[in-house]
């Protein structure tokens, strides 16, 4: 099992996603059950999917979370944008968590064509480790 902590674009996308519920606490509270849950849950879903293809035993269904995730995180910036053409969220604020979502789908990517490239290689085992950055000591420091 890959230890999802260490994975670059884990910690990325983990990241956004505390920066996406700090940003969308201003949200109107009618956006509640709306664009503020889908926001947020876009979000989380990019990170957790990462989370269960790391716990996969097989490449194939690693990459199979990590496209998933790749979505997830386009529909995140997709809310993104929409919030500010709402004028929920700045201008500034928003291009900040564009360029953050932006760096996340490039390390993303770049995993997954990692993963791809051992996966369609038969001489790589099935259970090693994927391109991997230590985490901060504790999760909460930033």
């Amino acid at each position: 099992m890959r230890d999802y902590t260490r994975i670059k674009a884990w910690q990325l996308i983990d990241e956004l996603v505390l920066d996406v519920y700090e940003a969308s606490r201003e949200f109107p509270k009618e956006e509640l059950y709306g664009l503020t849950s889908q926001l947020r849950r876009a979000a989380v879903s990019a990170a957790a999917n990462v989370v269960e293809g790391a716990s996969r035993e097989s490449k194939r269904d690693y990459l199979h979370f990590l496209h998933i995730s790749r979505g997830s995180l386009l529909e995140t910036q997709y809310y993104i944008h929409l919030s500010q053409r709402l004028g929920y969220m700045s201008r500034d604020l928003g291009r900040r968590l564009e360029r953050q979502t932006q760096g996340a789908l490039g390390c993303l990517q770049g995993l997954v064509k990692a993963v791809a490239k051992d996966a369609a290689d038969p001489e790589q085992p099935d259970d090693d480790d994927s391109p991997i950055e230590p985490l901060p000591e504790k999760l909460g420091e930033r």
